[in-house]
């Protein structure tokens, strides 16, 4: 049966969250948001494209710091509103320069900081 798009469910922006995961180890990496443009466009050319909520444009991953995401593998949760994407990451995932976006716990009701940037 061929993917077709147009049966995930958007949200009323068009967005569905994109959850990065490395392929490998299995280490959550980021959430960002994909309109269907975006799945589409990451789909064709197997480089993760996401669309940026703030900037109101599409963002390939890695494009202008080279920490590319190559697409191995997209998968649909069984509601069809969340994407699970199985990526190889090259470089930090996360714009503050560490390996994951989740670098943060809550630990006892305090926040630790548990993944120092990459040198």
């Amino acid at each position: 049966m061929a993917f077709d798009p147009a049966t995930l469910k958007f949200d009323m922006n068009g967005l569905i969250p994109a959850i990065a995961q490395d392929a490998a180890s299995g280490e959550v990496l980021m959430m960002a948001w994909m309109n269907a443009e975006a799945v589409a466009r990451t789909l064709a050319t197997g480089r993760v494209t996401y669309w940026s909520r703030s900037r109101q444009a599409f963002w390939v991953k890695g494009e202008s710091s080279g920490h590319v995401q190559r697409l191995v593998e997209m998968r649909v949760d069984c509601d069809r509103d969340c994407l699970l994407l199985l990526i190889e990451q090259q470089g930090p995932a996360c714009h503050t320069n560490r390996r994951s976006c989740f670098y943060t716990a809550v630990r006892d009701g305090a926040e630790v900081e548990i993944m120092a940037p990459m040198v």
